[in-house]
């Protein structure tokens, strides 16, 4: 399901904390998107980072309450965490649940799709995932568009071991130096 608000690629408000939030939203679609957006959080500890997440969302999409996880990133997962107002119920779902996803459903309004950049991720990745994520027109999963980011990164990272070498190697330096005029033979 497609957020049905208009937000910038990448929206950082503040949710009653120092750190703003990360989170970016997909704007409404012509037609359902895999991922309603993505999220990254500073931490992997749900009862910290889910107060933040919630008291942003519900205000655009109506009381949040139950998520969804797959533990397999979230090595302590309460059964539930008390944000501002409420209880969320937190379920988790091993096979049937995307480990980089997060499921939040709210009673009112239906049900979300965020993927979960994973906290210690480079800027330039999250950023890449986060606009990925918020594609109206994704047709991508969480897990399929964080391989690809790592495959981009270590493209990224090959790249730049690539020109590290041909500096050293006095590549750089070629290219400014005027041709050699060769040298009439016998002399």
């Amino acid at each position: 399901m497609t957020a049905t608000v208009h937000l910038p690629p990448t929206l950082e408000a503040e949710a009653g904390s120092s750190s703003p939030l990360r989170l970016s939203l997909a704007p409404a679609g012509p037609a359902p998107a895999l991922l309603d957006g993505a999220w990254w959080p500073r931490s992997r500890d749900l009862r910290t980072e889910l107060p933040l997440l919630t008291a942003v969302l519900e205000p655009l999409w109506g009381r949040i309450t139950r998520v969804a996880v797959n533990p397999t990133h979230w090595p302590v997962v309460p059964r539930k965490v008390h944000v501002p107002g409420h209880v969320v119920n937190v379920g988790w779902f091993l096979a049937e649940q995307d480990p980089h996803e997060l499921l939040l459903l709210s009673y009112r309004t239906g049900r979300w799709n965020l993927l979960v950049v994973p906290p210690g991720t480079d800027p330039v990745s999250a950023a890449w995932l986060m606009a990925a994520a918020s594609d109206p027109l994704g047709a991508s999963t969480a897990s399929r568009l964080t391989r690809q980011a790592a495959r981009l990164r270590t493209a990224a990272e090959a790249d730049r071991s690539s020109e590290a070498v041909w500096d050293s190697e006095g590549g750089h330096d070629r290219a400014a130096a005027p041709a050699a005029t060769p040298r009439p033979p016998g002399r």
